[in-house]
């Protein structure tokens, strides 16, 4: 199938980009890598009246790394943040999540805000987003916003942004000292969409003794869900963790369902079993460890 007719926009600048929004609020639909949009389009599945190719806007593709947040740019592709040795160093999260995006060739034109926008439930980089506690960085004609990741993701594919917006860049943050992460997830292909999927963040002090763990899933919920499970953890030796209730816990907080692909009770079951795989490995990756990614 062909995308129904739109009138195509190429700004070169934010301001340009927003007067374009403004004037076609809810009519339009930005383009940045296009790898969920243009399927959409092909498909009538969305049909815009308006497209705002934001690829052209300089500045936007930027990746800057600080001692708290790693922030990525509107145009930033999956690819390049995959490369990026100090976003690496700084969220080994990031590096460990993107791998499982898709196929090489989605990730070199896919971008990675796109996919937080984007909100699928089945999406990596949303829980990764909701489980760093990072923040979504909005503009407008009408002034900026900062979106916290709890408050971004409304349901299946729908985010707070509302008409006239632009979300032009994302904020990570940093894990504490001690902290190590793993992400794991089961798909039919690897590149294929996670029947589930889990992220684990582990911190443990200088007692080898666990201070904090969390977990965000995808795949089992109306969006990313993340779970604290600092007081189901907290103070369990790091070699010898004991993460039964741990993986118990999460179940109570997923809304797994039936579909195509697999059972609510399949998706239940590959919850626990990763949010255990997962945990561990986070220990295991923790700074100074040998096996750390």
């Amino acid at each position: 199938m062909k995308p129904s007719p739109f009138a195509y926009h190429r700004p070169h600048t934010v301001e340009e980009a927003l007067s374009v929004l403004a004037e076609v609020s809810a009519d339009g639909k930005v383009l940045a890598g296009g790898q969920s949009l243009v399927p959409l389009l092909s498909m009538r599945l969305a049909a815009p009246a308006h497209l705002v190719d934001i690829n052209h806007i300089g500045g936007l593709d930027s990746i800057d790394v600080g001692n708290d947040v790693v922030r990525i740019g509107a145009t930033v592709r999956h690819a390049q943040l995959e490369h990026h040795d100090a976003a690496a160093r700084a969220i080994p999260l990031l590096r460990q999540t993107v791998t499982y995006i898709a196929h090489p060739t989605i990730r070199n034109r896919g971008t990675s805000l796109g996919s937080i926008v984007h909100a699928d439930p089945s999406g990596e980089l949303p829980a990764v987003l909701a489980l760093l506690d990072g923040e979504v960085e909005v503009m407008s004609e009408g002034g900026g916003r900062r979106i916290a990741a709890a408050d971004f993701f409304v349901g299946p594919l729908e985010s707070a942004l509302v008409p006239g917006e632009l979300a032009v860049a994302a904020s990570f943050r940093v894990p504490p000292p001690g902290s190590g992460s793993a992400w794991m997830e089961v798909a039919r292909r690897h590149g294929d969409y996670a029947l589930c999927g889990v992220g684990a963040v582990v911190t443990v002090d200088d007692d080898r003794r666990v201070t904090g763990a969390r977990v965000g899933l995808i795949s089992v919920g109306p969006g990313p869900v993340l779970v604290d499970l600092a007081d189901a953890m907290a103070g369990q030796d790091a070699d010898e963790l004991a993460v039964a209730d741990a993986a118990a816990l999460v179940l109570t907080r997923i809304d797994a369902e039936d579909d195509i692909h697999a059972s609510a009770d399949y998706r239940r079951r590959l919850a626990a079993v990763l949010t255990e795989r997962a945990l561990r490995a986070a220990v295991r990756h923790r700074p100074g460890r040998a096996e750390a990614a």
